[in-house]
C-alpha cells in the first residue's frame, strides 16, 4: 500500500477538516473523534477498518449528518452540513446519500415496494412506485414486492435495504457493516450488488467494515484508532481466499 494522506482534494465530494467528537459531560466525557481531516475523491470507494470503538461507524455518521461534531467542518457535495437544520439535513440526505446499516431498518408495515418508494416519495416523484419495482427487480427481488419485512429473509430484507438506498441514485453510497447479521454466502452476495451499484451508477462508496478482504476491493483504506485516522493508503489487492 502507498501511503496518501495528502490526498488531492481536487474533486472531492466528501471533506472534513479538525473534526472533533465528545459525548458525556465531566469526568465522564469521551472522546469519539478526534482532529479528523479527510477528503473522499468523488466516484471513489473507501473503506473504514478499525477495532470496535475506534470512530468508524461515528465518522459515517458525521458524514451524512446523522450526528453533528464539536468542533470542524463537514463538507459534503459542496453543501457545509453544519448550516443545515433538521429538515434541511434530511432533505439533502434524500437528494444525495443512500444509506445502508448492519440493521435493515424497514418499515414493518410496509410491503418491501413500499420500503423503497418511501425516499422517492418524500422526494416528490411521481414515478415512486415504478422506480421502487426496477430497484427491486435489479437486486433480484422483483417477485417479493409485495411481501412485508418479516416475510422476508435477512438477505432479502437487505435488498430490500439497499434498492432503497439505491432507488433516489445518489452521488454517495455509504454502508456501516452492512453483513453483520447475514450469514457468509448471503453476505458476499449482498456485497456484490453493493459493489455493482457503486461501478455502474458512478457513487461515491463509504464502507465501514472488519473485513480485510473487503476492504481490499476499495481503492483506498483508511484505519481508525482511538478516534484518530491511523493510515490513510491506497489499497492493493487481497489473496482470494482459499
Amino acid at each position: 500500500m502507498n501511503d496518501i494522506s495528502n490526498y488531492p482534494s481536487a474533486g472531492g465530494v466528501i471533506a472534513l477538516r479538525g473534526v472533533d467528537l465528545s459525548l458525556g459531560r465531566g469526568a465522564a466525557r469521551v472522546h469519539i473523534l478526534r482532529q479528523i481531516d479527510l477528503n473522499i475523491g468523488r466516484g471513489e470507494a473507501v473503506a473504514l477498518l478499525g477495532p470496535s470503538g475506534s470512530g468508524k461507524s461515528t465518522l459515517l455518521m458525521v458524514m451524512t449528518g446523522l450526528e453533528q461534531p464539536d468542533s470542524g467542518s463537514v463538507t459534503v457535495a459542496g453543501e457545509d452540513l453544519r448550516q443545515l437544520d433538521e429538515d434541511g439535513l434530511a432533505r439533502f440526505r434524500g437528494k444525495n446519500i443512500g444509506i445502508v446499516f448492519q440493521a435493515f431498518h424497514l418499515i414493518p408495515t410496509m410491503t418491501a415496494l413500499e420500503n423503497v418508494a418511501v425516499p422517492l416519495e418524500f422526494a416528490g416523484d411521481r414515478d415512486a412506485l415504478r422506480l421502487a419495482e426496477r430497484e427491486l427487480s435489479a437486486v433480484g427481488l422483483g417477485e417479493r414486492l409485495h411481501h412485508y419485512p418479516a416475510e422476508l429473509s435477512g438477505g432479502e430484507q437487505q435488498r430490500v435495504a439497499l434498492a432503497r438506498a439505491l432507488a433516489p441514485n445518489p452521488a454517495i453510497l455509504v454502508a456501516d457493516e452492512p453483513t453483520g447479521n447475514l450469514d457468509e454466502a448471503t453476505g458476499r452476495e449482498i456485497i456484490e450488488l453493493l459493489f455493482q451499484g457503486h461501478n455502474e451508477r458512478g457513487t461515491t462508496l463509504v464502507l465501514v467494515t472488519h473485513d480485510t478482504q473487503l476492504a481490499a476491493r476499495c481503492d483506498r483504506v483508511l484505519r481508525l484508532h482511538s478516534g484518530r485516522i491511523a493510515s490513510n493508503l491506497a489499497s492493493v489487492p487481497a489473496e482470494p481466499r482459499r
